[in-house]
């Protein structure tokens, strides 16, 4: 697994995960919050990241740049 791109919200994290499981594209999407800190990892890092097989990852970025 390689990642391929950050994610900025919730709501973001949502649409990509939806355009990826209908085009069949395995996939993670990895949130930092962390109930124990309270998010504080998302202040530093950002919401998450999507995470993907190497191969995948033009396919990935075309469909998130039609999103």
């Amino acid at each position: 697994m390689k990642k391929i791109l950050s994610i900025s919200s919730e709501i973001e994290a949502f649409r990509i995960k939806e355009i990826l499981e209908d085009n069949k594209v395995p996939h993670l999407i990895r949130s930092f919050h962390d109930s124990a800190y309270d998010g504080i990892f998302q202040n530093q890092y950002g919401w998450g990241v999507l995470e993907a097989d190497e191969s995948d990852e033009a396919r990935i970025l075309d469909l998130v740049k039609e999103l």
